[in-house]
This record gives structure tokens, C-alpha cells and sequence, in this order.
């Protein structure tokens, strides 16, 4: 099969011919349709964040199940079928406590050694030499996932932009139900109108907020912010955003403030523009190292909540976004705004890299374009 293979940090991915990868137990193999082009991959090809190199990366993806590893009883071949980011193992400590967006072996095998979890990767060059796993690399025409991390798409689910719904709308649905548990009628900004934030915003007005800004340093970014849903929009390059948060809110400051940029100065903008008693909640991932501050005794004494939020949870969460999907709750088609092949991958990232994407871009297998 072909594949985008990552050598070296800070070089352009090259597409290689590798062998098809095959299941093993509790395994399933699946023939990609599409791939989103998330930020997170692009912090791996920089050395933003540490992951083994040669690898493949794509860590969200719809498809169709091409075969299956002994024991899988969830899928067949032939089902249509999208997979989540997080890949949880089912029986370690924090999976078996219902947190499996905290899933101990994914991080630490698969997240640390780019392996599945016999600590083995399915992808290898011809002379043996193992390519890192980075998710389920789905970078590639075919990719292996576990069964855990398997869920069947409605025959009405559109595959091609469905890919998002395992990062983007993922990552979202656990910002807002579980780590910032937004409630219907709050009001709530989203500091980051790109892939996870366009998600957020359509999230929020599906979860009844009453008032959905979007916060952003590029106008076509906000611009498209709106026609999905977002009810206000602040441009942050020509105003001090907290501010207009408090004004776009009597004075006080959103209930719920989401960044999920990564940068400390969008850290400052939530914290500044969330009311006394409001919740900010973290998705943003940061190059390694960097920082955010804050006055503790703010904090404490006008009881403001911050919480970090890697993802959802698979196994409850994934069937809960695929029927809001079904029911036209959420649009993952609205906020796909490239389409690129898998020869074109590097072309993607660095486009991302440039700032160029509204919303998300995504890989589109040859025969689905």
C-alpha cells in the first residue's frame, strides 16, 4: 500500500510503497477513505511533540472494514466504519473507571512508541525496519485500529468528511460535556475558530448555549465561524478580546471560556473574558514546554474552575456524536474546507502550517475524491 512516511522532524513527509498492514487479535483492518489534517500531527512533523520517527501519522479516520483480526465480533467486513483518535485498551486502571480519554496503555505505547499494544507496530519498511504508529496512521490506504476503537457509520453518514468526528467532534464533545459540562441557555466563547474550534462552536449551539463567540486573529476564520453558528465574533488582532467578551456579556464575562489554540495569550484571553464563578476549559496543545500564567488569588477568591480535556471517551461518546451526525445536530461537512489526496499530504500540513485552512482540511482516498 502506499503511505505518507515521516523520516525525519522537519522534513516534508514522502509517500512510500509498504507493506499492507494485517490484524492481529481483537484487530481491524481498514481500507481509509479519508483522513482529517489536524494541528496535533503537525506539532509531531515540527518536534513540537515528542514521537518517534520513521512514522505515519493520521490519527482520525472513516473507512471500511477490509478484514479483521481473530475475536471481533463489533464489525465485519465491509461495514462502513469511522475511528476516534484515542484508541482505549479496555482494561487498564483509568479504562475500566469509564475515563478512557486517560487511557494509561494508549499513552504510553502508542502516544510514547508509536506501537499497539503487544508493543509491536503493524507498518515496517521491507527490510524489517518498524514505522511508528502515531493513533492508527492513517496517512495510508489501509490502517489497523483496535476493535475498541471501531464504530459503524450510519449508511446516511457522507464518509468523506465523516473522518472528523473522531478528533475535531471528539475532542469537542469532551471540552464541552465533560470537563466544561456547558448547559443550555450559558453563554460561551471558543478562543480558536480552526478545526476543534469550528467543532466547539456548532457543539455549543447544539448543547443550547445562548450565546456562541468566536474569538480568532483572521477575519476569514470568524467569517466562517458565523455561518456555522457562531452568534458573535472578536477579532483578537485589533482588540483586547477579553474585554469584548465582558462587554458581549453585560460587563461580566462568558460562562464557559474554551481555548483550544494552545498559546498562552489565548489562555489569558479565557481567563480574562469568563465571568466570577465561570469555567475555562483547556483543548489546545502547546509545543513542549510552554507556559501559562494566572493570578492564583483571582482564581480563588472569585471561584473560577480551569480543566484541561484531551478528548472523550471513546466507547460512550463516539455513538452519542454519530447519531447527533445522523440527526443533523452536527454538520462535520460545514467546517471541511480543502480536500487534498494522499500524494499531496506534505501540501496539507504546510498549508496548515501557514495558517491557509478555515476550518479543516482533509485527505481523500483516490477513489472517493
Amino acid at each position: 500500500m502506499r503511505a505518507a512516511v515521516l523520516h525525519e522532524v522537519g522534513e516534508p513527509m514522502i509517500i512510500e510503497d509498504i507493506a499492507r498492514p494485517v490484524p492481529k487479535d481483537g484487530e481491524v483492518l481498514v481500507r481509509v477513505i479519508s483522513t482529517g489534517v489536524c494541528h496535533t500531527d503537525l506539532h509531531v512533523i515540527k518536534g513540537e511533540v515528542a514521537f518517534p520517527t520513521p512514522c505515519v501519522l493520521g490519527h482520525e479516520m472513516a473507512g471500511v472494514v477490509a478484514g479483521v483480526g481473530s475475536g471481533v465480533r463489533s464489525v465485519a467486513v465491509g461495514d462502513r466504519v469511522v475511528a476516534p483518535f484515542i484508541m482505549p485498551c479496555g482494561w487498564c486502571a483509568y479504562c475500566v473507571r469509564g475515563e478512557s480519554d486517560l487511557c494509561g496503555t494508549f499513552f504510553a505505547q502508542n502516544r510514547l512508541r508509536g506501537t499497539l499494544y503487544d508493543g509491536t507496530s503493524r507498518l515496517a519498511f521491507d527490510d524489517g525496519e518498524a514505522i511508528a504508529m502515531y493513533s492508527m496512521a492513517a496517512l495510508a490506504e489501509y490502517a489497523v485500529v483496535p476493535a475498541t476503537a471501531i464504530f459503524r457509520a450510519p449508511d446516511t453518514i457522507d464518509l468523506v468528511p465523516a473522518a472528523v468526528i473522531g478528533c475535531a467532534l471528539l475532542t469537542a464533545y469532551g471540552l464541552l460535556r465533560h470537563a466544561a459540562q456547558v448547559r443550555g441557555g450559558e453563554t460561551v466563547a471558543v478562543i480558536g475558530a480552526g478545526g476543534v474550534g469550528s467543532a466547539a462552536i456548532q457543539m455549543a449551539r447544539a448543547f443550547g448555549a445562548s450565546k456562541v463567540i468566536a474569538v480568532d486573529l483572521a477575519d476569514d476564520k470568524l467569517d466562517a465561524a458565523r455561518e456555522i453558528g457562531a452568534t458573535d465574533v472578536v477579532n483578537a488582532s485589533n482588540s483586547d478580546a477579553a474585554e469584548v467578551l465582558r462587554s458581549l456579556t453585560g460587563g461580566e464575562g462568558v460562562d464557559v471560556a474554551l481555548e483550544v489554540v494552545g498559546h498562552p495569550a489565548s489562555f489569558a484571553t479565557a481567563l480574562g473574558g469568563v465571568r466570577d464563578g465561570g469555567r475555562v476549559a483547556l483543548a489546545g496543545i502547546a509545543p513542549i514546554g510552554v507556559e501559562a500564567h494566572f493570578e492564583i488569588t483571582r482564581v480563588v477568591r472569585r471561584k473560577v474552575a480551569i480543566i484541561g480535556s484531551y478528548g472523550g471517551r471513546p466507547g460512550s461518546d463516539m455513538p452519542i456524536l454519530l447519531r447527533m451526525v445522523e440527526a443533523g445536530q452536527l454538520d462535520p461537512g460545514r467546517f471541511v474546507t480543502r480536500r487534498y489526496s494522499l500524494d499531496q499530504a506534505a501540501d496539507a500540513y504546510a498549508a496548515l502550517d501557514r495558517g491557509e485552512i478555515v476550518g479543516r482540511a482533509i485527505i481523500v482516498a483516490d477513489d472517493a475524491a
